[in-house]
């Protein structure tokens, strides 16, 4: 695996911590995480965002409400709902064992 796969492969994999992260401080709006997402480079394409939050949506840890705009179309908005706090949580603790453990491996030496 070379190392721009490798790169991928680890975005993809904290994603969803990183939506849930950004959507766990209020509501936002979804250009705003996308915004974000890019900025701190975990994905550069909006489309991946989209069935994501569908699928936090369909397992009950993100909501989302229409909120009228003054630049266009009603805008939709998403929060954490307490399944999606709890799960938050359990990504948080999963990403401080992960972490700690590549840590270790890399500070092991011989």
């Amino acid at each position: 695996m070379g190392a721009d796969n490798f790169k991928i492969q680890i975005r993809k994999g904290l994603i969803e911590f990183c939506v849930l992260q950004i959507i766990s401080r209020g509501e936002v709006y979804t250009s705003d995480i996308i915004d974000e997402l890019q900025k701190s480079k975990i994905i550069v394409v909006e489309g991946t965002l989209y069935p994501l939050l569908n699928r936090l949506k369909a397992a009950n840890h993100a909501d989302y409400s229409w909120k009228e705009s003054t630049q266009g179309p009603p805008r939709k908005y998403y929060t954490l709902t307490k399944e999606g706090k709890d799960h938050l949580k359990e990504l948080h603790l999963s990403w401080i064992e992960v972490d700690k453990a590549v840590k270790k491996i890399i500070n092991t030496k011989k």
